[in-house]
């Protein structure tokens, strides 16, 4: 059965960090790429980062470049997200997901991830 749990979420001021994990389990954890998303009320889920399954690459989504930093311990099967200068527009649950895409490259669809944790909130105050 394969598990992602999340955990590092919480209630920070607005230009604070927090760094969110994601460990998981029963999967190869090597040969999968692994995101991380969000999903602010009355939204739609959203691409936040993604790292390749080498560890090679990683990818981001515009709003969150040069302030949040995705990384993976493929020892440890974990995956984090460290989230630099925060703002209020970031407050969201934060979701990791794991897939074995087609390509070797970045993957922002949801539909692209085959497991999912039951996500984590972060919240920033202004």
């Amino acid at each position: 059965q394969v598990q992602l749990v999340e955990s590092g979420g919480g209630l920070v001021q607005a230009g604070g960090s927090l760094r969110l994990s994601c460990a998981a389990s029963g999967l190869t954890f090597s040969s999968y790429d692994m995101g991380w998303f969000r999903q602010a009320p009355g939204k739609e889920r959203e691409f936040v980062a993604q790292i390749t399954y080498t560890g090679g690459h990683a990818y981001y989504a515009e709003p969150v470049k040069g302030r949040f930093t995705i990384s993976r311990d493929n020892a440890k099967m974990t995956v984090y997200l460290q989230m630099n200068n925060l703002k209020p527009e970031d407050t969201a649950v934060y979701y990791c997901a794991g897939g074995r895409g087609r390509y070797y490259g970045v993957h922002t669809k949801t539909s692209e991830y085959d497991y999912w944790g039951q996500g984590t909130q972060v919240t920033v105050s202004s």
